[in-house]
């Protein structure tokens, strides 16, 4: 008999740099599909992009138990893409991000991260001759895949926001105080402590399955190779998405109009989540009054990084069963 790994259909993997259409900057591009797949079908290809500090290619493409969740997507018979945005992971980091961050202003704001989506996903249609395709964002990235769908509701099968942000309803601190420079830098500590904020004492101990944590920063960390020369090592990280924070949503300025998504929507997050608290995907889901049908999914136990807690999988089937269940009968 098989083991369970055998039995499971093997993936193919493959990575691409492709131009973002700004001289000199390429965008990272990583894909996993089952092996012999060769016709691909709109409602089975998948682009996701990440928030607003770390990349796509350490959290979605982590193995946990083995598996990441791109494997898992891939073995159900989809198509799955993940991007690195500009000066994020392994997507071509600009000449600034090199100088001190205040010798320059904020890299990577939400309209040029949504022109280099919309590049991504007009690839990805373009090598597999589909003129549409699903789309998933996490945290900041569901501004991204929000805004591209909102612009390009054409090209959108259904659109999943993972942890999803909007404007705030009390006033919110985002990020660093003062004077914005080019980028910022994270160190591992204070991710760690910005993942366990809002989770009860009690969950904290067994919310991240054992060697997790290490095995996402070191994987995060070694995408930035200036990162080990600081003490502590520190990884460099975009303020563009702060400036957008600070000038638009924090002013209650969104930058995309929800009304303007005509695709079925899913909203996912954790019931801890204090980085995109659910008020806010609440008021969000207010908002979408063109799509044919919507969903909201309030994940017990996790938090905004659920995608790789020991509760990770209530994400996954909530996913799932919105990507591959047929639309509800009218």
């Amino acid at each position: 008999m098989p083991t369970a790994a055998e039995a499971q259909p093997p993936v193919v993997t493959a990575e691409t740099m492709i131009d973002s259409g700004v001289p000199g900057q390429q965008l990272y591009l990583r894909n996993k599909h089952p092996k012999g797949l060769t016709a691909f079908s709109a409602d089975r290809v998948l682009l996701f992009v990440h928030g607003a500090t770390y990349p796509a290619s350490t959290s979605f493409d982590l193995p946990i138990g083995g598996v990441s969740w791109m494997d898992v997507l891939a073995r159900r018979g989809f198509d799955v893409w993940l991007l690195d945005l500009p000066g994020y992971g392994r997507s071509t980091r600009p000449p600034q991000m090199d100088a001190p961050a205040a010798a320059n202003p904020p890299l990577t704001d939400t309209a040029d991260a949504v022109r280099a989506y919309g590049t991504a996903a007009e690839y990805v249609m373009r090598t597999r001759h589909v003129g549409r395709l699903d789309v998933m964002g996490w945290s900041w990235g569901t501004t991204i895949a929000a805004g591209y769908a909102a612009r390009s509701p054409e090209h959108v099968e259904r659109l999943v926001l993972y942890a999803p942000l909007w404007t705030p309803q009390e006033p919110i601190s985002f990020g660093p105080s003062g004077p914005l420079g080019a980028y910022r830098l994270v160190t591992r500590d204070a991710a760690r402590a910005r993942w366990l904020q809002g989770v009860p004492e009690a969950a904290r101990a067994d919310l991240i399955p054992p060697g997790v944590f290490d095995a996402w920063a070191d994987a995060t960390w070694a995408t930035d190779p200036k990162a080990a020369t600081r003490t502590p090592p520190a990884l460099r990280a975009p303020n563009g998405v702060i400036k957008d924070l600070r000038e638009a949503w924090g002013a209650g300025h969104p930058t995309y109009d929800p009304a303007g998504i005509t695709a079925p929507t899913l909203i996912v997050q954790g019931e801890w989540d204090h980085d995109t608290p659910p008020a806010m995907a609440r008021a969000l889901f207010a908002r979408l009054t063109h799509v044919p049908w919507k969903q909201y999914e309030l994940l017990g136990g996790g938090t905004h990084t659920i995608i790789m807690e020991r509760n990770r999988r209530l994400l996954y089937q909530a996913v799932e069963h919105f990507l591959e269940d047929p639309p509800p009968v009218p």
